[in-house]
Parts: C-alpha cells; structure tokens; sequence
C-alpha cells in the first residue's frame, strides 16, 4: 500500500538550496562592516507578516525571500558594533556546522554512532582550550541549563538522596557575587532549594565576589543547621566583566569540602589569552564550569563523571543501556538533545585554537583602548577597570542636570541610529552606557567610529532633551 498523504516536499530542492545560499552569502557581506543605520520592516513586508494560516501550498521562493528580509531587519549580534549584549558573532563555519545538523536531525539522547564521538573530542578540546581538567559533560542550549546541570549535581553531592527524595526538611545554601547572572538564582530554585538559598554577596573595589565574606557565611550556615551546596565563581560577569578571585574560593571552597562551580559563559574562553590568564588562576581545581560556545566561542564540563551520572542517570524500559554504557542523556538535563557540538568542532577544525585566542584577546584590546580614549576626554566618565572586554561609562557633558536621563536617551539614540549598538545599564544606581565586544569583525577603527557616533548624539540630544522619566534597567 502506498502513503495515504504525500510527504511534504520542495518542487526544486536544488534551486531552494541555492536561494538559501544566495541569503547567506548577502548576509555575511553585510557582516563585514557596520550598518550605515537601522535597517526597517517594510510596509508591504509588514502586511504579509499579518496574514492568516495559510492552508494551501505556497511560493517557496518568495518564503525564503521574506525569511531573509525579516532577518536582515532584525537586530543581528554578528554586526562588527553590535556592543550592546554579549551576543554570538555569526561565525560562518557554525552557520554551515548548523546547516548540516539541521540537515540530519541527529539527537544525542540515546545512542548516536559516530555523533558522540565528535561530541567526546568537542568537549575534550574545549576543556583544553581554556585550560580544565575534563572528564566528563555535556553541550546544552545555553548558560541556563548549563548552569543547572552543574548545580544540580552538587546538590546530589551535598544532600545525597535529594534526587530522589527531595530534600526531606533539610536546607541548603548557594554562595555567589551579587551581580552573578540571575540563572545561577533561577537554578538554584528549580533545583528545589528556594530563592533564600543563595546568599547574593558584597564584592570588593575590583567588582569581584570576597572570598571572606563567603568563608563567614559558610560557618554561619553550619552553625545553623544549612548544608552549604556551593560556591560559584563568575568568570566575567555580564554587568562589567569582572572575574572573581577563583584561586582563593577554591581555598574556602576545600577548606569546608563544598563545590566550587565556576559560570564562565561569557569570560573563559579568555582563560589562556596573554590578557586574560592570569585572572583565571585556580580554574583546574573547580569541580565543574560552564561556558556558552555561542557567545565568546551550553558546555558544562566537570571534574568527576560520577556526578553527573548521580544527578540525571536513569534507566527506562523504552531506554535500554548497553552493557555499562550510558546514553549520552545520562549526562545532561535535556532530552531531545541536538547535535550543538558540531559547531564548536567546525570551528576549531577549521580555524585553529591559536586563531579564537586571538580574536578574544583582540576583542579586550578593544574594551582598554575605549578605556583610554573615554579616560582622556573630560565628558565622559568610565565606572570601572576593564578585565575582559565589558565597559560601562557615562556621558557627562556641561550642563546636563540628570545625567542618567540623559544617558538613558543616548543609549536610545544611538540604538535607533543604528550605526553602532549599545546598552543602557544600572551600575551601582547610575545609568550608564554598556559595550561589550566579543566580534571578531570588530576592528580598531571601527571602535573610534563608535566613540565618533556616542559623541555625535550626545551633542544632539543634549540640545533636545526629553520629558521622559528615566526607567532603571536591569543590568541584565
């Protein structure tokens, strides 16, 4: 008998391949440089994005066509002044890693043939890359999950049994900066232990998390009946940058025996770069980290194997294990899991570790030279000392009364204009302006070019200001 309906196909899969290639070799040209202004929806586009379900069959040219208008006026993180968040670049060989993966659909929850391996060698060389003693982990889709694998590994190891039982009355802690990513708080809830788990602390001149403040509260903690889970370092944290002392919470961390977990996700990839070694001292002796390949380079990696195993490993009916073997999902949170490694593999394959070093350290080149221009010109007012390639400063120019109104709006400015990208952001009560740079497109002169366009709108808009109150952003 045949197929009762027909499967759905495209009539000239050869001429639809070459229209999606024509999209992405227009889209990387357009890559090579900063747009000249913000690019818009069209009136006629914008009608089509408003029409109804279609039920019938329809032009798969002009779809891909609208697909790739719709992009190209969608705000792009790969564009060379696209400073305002800490974005993936559009490295074209994890376009075509992507492509090919998408293209064969492989899942790695279950046994994947030669697709684990590759997996294996990726996590093998990342962790070489910056430097960790691998020996076990999993590529997930983002810092969120990352870091949630990690943590719900060290509360297996810390309240053993909480897997499975749940906590039974007990209570854990959580010790972190008070400006770690707010997934190490949404990870440390669903991990069942409760937002009064993490104890958010103070940190020192350089923005980092103090190691003593952490020792203390850990005592205190024992003192009251509360099993300290573990300490997280932030390895770049996303407001500024700054990487906490990870050589002396790895002391604290030993002296209580608690985990100590490191959510690099944005700064370790710099971890072997002449600029940024030195700031990531002590990073072998953490029992896991976390880093997201799509931003500078989710991979959590960790020390001891078992721990992963403790915290997701199962046994199904449906899931047969071979022998000993465990199923890839035996490692991770997530089940469907696709075949993200790929792009990372590509990437190093293709262009060499030696090759991603250097454009990370190009890239905290760039935030110090920002540094050193905004330093030396009396209207602006840099907030902090760059440690990677995060810079948050402020537009003071005479006769501005509110300042973070002003700066609000320039922020605003310059995101509507459309010739560079940057943020709006809270430090320590102030609005100020946030660059982060981790293009490796971006270059020396297109930096100036971005100073030339903040100073350029903060002239106009402090000859037109607004009657807008100022909102607070989040410094996420």
């Amino acid at each position: 008998m045949g197929r009762g309906v027909s499967e759905p196909a495209l009539p000239d899969r050869a001429a639809m391949l070459e229209l999606a290639a024509q999209e992405i070799i227009r889209a990387w040209e357009s890559f090579d440089r900063p747009r000249p202004r913000e690019s818009v929806v069209d009136e006629a586009l914008a009608a089509r994005l408003l029409d109804s379900l279609p039920e019938e069959p329809g032009d798969p040219a002009a779809a891909m066509r609208d697909a790739g208008r719709v992009l190209d006026a969608s705000i792009s993180p790969a564009r060379p002044l696209y400073l305002a968040y800490i974005g993936s670049t559009g490295l074209a060989t994890g376009a075509l890693a992507s492509a090919l993966a998408s293209t064969y659909d492989v899942n790695l929850a279950a046994h994947a043939a030669a697709g684990e391996f590759l997996d294996g060698q990726a996590l093998r060389w990342t962790a070489a890359f910056v430097g960790y003693p691998h020996a076990d982990g999993a590529f997930t889709s983002g810092g969120q999950v990352s870091n949630l694998s990690a943590l719900v590994a060290a509360r297996e190891q810390a309240l053993p049994g909480s897997r499975e039982h749940g906590l039974e009355g007990r209570r854990g802690a959580v010790y972190c900066s008070r400006e770690a990513h707010h997934s190490v708080v949404r990870a440390v809830e669903i991990a069942g232990l409760g937002t009064a788990a993490v104890r958010g602390l103070d940190i020192d001149a350089d923005r980092r998390v103090r190691p003593e403040l952490i020792d203390a509260e850990i005592a205190a903690d024992r003192e009251a009946g509360v099993t300290p889970v573990a300490i997280v370092a932030t390895a770049g944290t996303t407001l500024t940058g700054a990487v906490d002392p990870i050589a002396a919470l790895a002391d604290v961390a030993e002296r209580h025996g608690v985990w100590l977990h490191v959510d690099g996700a944005y700064g370790l990839p710099a971890a072997r770069t002449p600029s940024g070694a030195a700031l990531f001292r002590g990073l072998e002796r953490a029992d896991s980290v976390t880093l997201d390949a799509h931003k500078w380079l989710g991979v959590p990696i960790v020390r001891d194997a078992a721990c992963l195993n403790a915290a997701f490993g199962h046994r199904e009916s449906y899931m047969l294990h071979r022998a000993d073997a465990h199923n890839p999902v035996d490692r991770t949170l997530e089940y469907s899991r696709p075949f993200n490694s790929l792009k990372l593999w590509m990437a190093f394959r293709i262009h060499g570790a030696a090759a991603l070093r250097g454009w990370i350290e190009r890239s905290i080149g760039h935030a110090r030279r920002l540094a050193a221009v905004l330093e030396a010109d009396p209207e602006f007012e840099v907030l902090h000392r760059p440690q990677l390639s995060t810079l948050c400063f402020q537009h003071r120019p005479a006769g501005v009364e509110d300042l973070d109104e002003h700066n609000f709006e320039l922020a605003h400015s310059v995101q509507t204009d459309g010739r560079a990208y940057l943020a709006p952001a809270d430090l320590d009560g102030r609005v100020c302006l946030r660059v982060c740079f981790v293009n490796f497109r971006t270059t020396d002169d297109e930096v100036d070019d971005a100073i030339s366009v903040i100073r350029e709108l903060g002239a106009r808009i402090r000859s037109a200001p607004t009657d807008r109150p100022p909102p607070r952003p989040a410094p996420r």
